[in-house]
């Protein structure tokens, strides 16, 4: 295959998934996992919650996907690091089955359609609706996490929980 060419994407689905308020920190009250994360002491980040669902449903998307799953997170350099750390911390690599070498970061939420279009993936989690506009008619399911203050457009699926997320990407899968 030549390498400008993408992978059958039908054959092989990929998964895409946030980190923050996504994969971290849903269960605290807006604005709260991030500035105890961002702004807090190391052991105060480290101690900030996995999302409630996500340890359980993580590893079987991951073998749903062959394996073929991402982290796309956009931060700048000190909370890349933070974030690494806290996946280790919390031995996500061993509890989830995603490897190491799959988290991807940029600086920008719009940059998050490179790594996309890099990656083929073909569904996409995050609770940023303005993620989904910079990939919509790039990635064909889009999945909006976590409580949101505005209704989620038509285009997108609204996954308020880690089993909601589950159940929508089985629903792809049966389409």
């Amino acid at each position: 295959m030549n390498t400008k060419e993408q992978p059958n994407t039908k054959e092989q689905p990929r998964l895409g998934v946030d980190f923050g308020r996504v994969i971290q920190g849903a269960a605290l009250a807006p604005g709260v996992a991030d500035t105890v994360f961002l702004s807090g002491g190391f052991e105060e980040a480290m101690r900030t919650p996995p999302s409630p669902g996500a340890f359980e449903v993580l590893p079987r998307l991951v073998r749903r996907f062959g394996g073929r799953a991402w982290i796309i997170s956009k931060c700048g350099p000190r909370v890349q690091d933070r974030t690494r750390q806290w996946l280790d911390h919390h031995e996500f690599y061993e509890r989830t089955g995603l490897s190491r070498d799959n988290v991807r970061f940029c600086r920008a939420r719009a940059e998050k359609a490179r790594h996309c279009a890099e990656l083929s993936i073909t569904h996409m989690i995050d609770d940023r609706i303005d993620v989904h506009v910079a990939l919509r008619g790039l990635v064909p399911n889009l999945y909006l996490f976590g409580v949101q203050t505005e209704p989620a457009p038509d285009w997108v699926s609204h996954a308020v929980t880690w089993s909601d997320v589950e159940n929508a990407v089985e629903a792809s899968f049966a389409a």
